[in-house]
């Protein structure tokens, strides 16, 4: 691909600004403008990193009373973009299809939207080939994304027989006042939750039931994992894998990295920009194998982990047929190991 690809970025959010970051960090794809619904203080730094857009036409006035430069509306913006990341939020994706249609726009949602708006889920070390010349692709979310790189690996290994799995979400992410629980623990009552099928968008053939609960922290998603395997294999193989399996780093517990919290100490000390952490954070003391059952912790950071799927589910909508360059390319811009 010797044309630079034109992205836009619908929705300057928690997803939206840290694709933004990374497609600007790409030398074969730059950022033409990204949209806010609101003049704020978001808003405002958008328009002086990037040509800021307004999703909402007519609220054209009360960014120009707030004194924030607009390059225009979100039509402007499709003008001038061969793909668009849809970062808004879950279910305004789905309304937003038909704009991009109109204007012949390539387009990837989050997974916050169905899988049926789109047909093809999206996770590079999974399914990279799926999304190859496709005109809307959705990356899955932050918890499956984590679930499909470490099992597909395992599969690879061992080949999976069944997965069962508990999800520790995060009540809401850092920036957000509004969401809680602020001092509770609460269940989601259906059963399976959604995270096992959404697995199975990616991988139909992994059996897998889940269950999540909500606690009262911001910063990552914890998941219980319990693999049996129709392979016998040791826990040095399954460590041997993980440690070379892409966007998967293994901590140490014995290094007192026994939370979340050092996790995303360690982020932040190893100059990560935000302190994000693109990896899936595998305790490797943690793992154990009982009659063929793998047993393991990973934690999810919600809001960096779909960051490099994003910018390869570009590449292969525009036609790059090279998974592992796609990923290469994408891993050293972003610093990953």
């Amino acid at each position: 691909m010797l044309k630079m690809i034109e992205v836009g970025i619908n929705g300057y959010g928690t997803i939206g600004k840290r694709v933004a970051d990374a497609v600007a960090a790409q030398e074969d794809m730059k950022i033409v403008g990204v949209t806010k619904t609101r003049p704020d203080f978001a808003s405002k730094m958008a328009a002086e990193r990037y040509g800021l857009y307004i999703a909402i036409p007519d609220y054209l006035d009360k960014f120009e009373k707030s004194g924030i430069e607009v390059s225009g509306r979100i039509e402007d913006l499709l003008e001038r973009v061969d793909i668009i990341v849809d970062s808004s939020p879950a279910g305004i994706g789905a309304k937003n299809k038909a704009l991009y249609k109109k204007y012949g726009v390539k387009a990837i949602f989050e997974g916050g939207e169905e899988h049926e708006l789109t047909k093809c889920s999206f996770n590079a070390q999974s399914n990279y080939e799926e999304a190859l010349n496709r005109d809307f692709v959705r990356v899955v979310s932050c918890n499956t994304t984590g679930l499909c790189r470490t099992l597909n690996a395992i599969d690879e290994l061992a080949k999976i027989k069944e997965v069962k799995a508990t999800i520790i979400r995060r009540a809401t992410d850092p920036g957000d006042s509004k969401k809680g629980p602020i001092n509770a623990i609460e269940p989601v009552l259906k059963i399976p939750s959604h995270h096992g099928p959404d697995l199975q968008t990616v991988l139909p053939h992994i059996k897998i039931s889940t269950m999540a609960v909500k606690v009262p922290t911001t910063i990552m998603h914890l998941h219980c994992l319990m693999v049996e395997m129709r392979d016998n294999i040791g826990v040095d193989k399954v460590i041997d894998t993980l440690e070379n399996t892409r966007r998967v780093i293994l901590l140490d517990g014995r290094e007192r990295i026994i939370s979340t919290a050092q996790i995303m100490e360690y982020a932040r000390d190893i100059g990560r920009k935000r302190g994000d952490l693109y990896e899936i954070a595998i305790w490797k003391d943690g793992i154990s194998i009982k009659e063929n059952t793998l047993y393991y912790y990973q934690a999810i950071h919600q809001e960096s982990d779909v960051v490099p799927e994003n910018i390869d589910a570009i590449r292969s909508m525009m036609g790059e047929e090279d998974a592992e360059e796609s990923m290469n390319k994408t891993d050293r811009n972003l610093g990953i190991r």
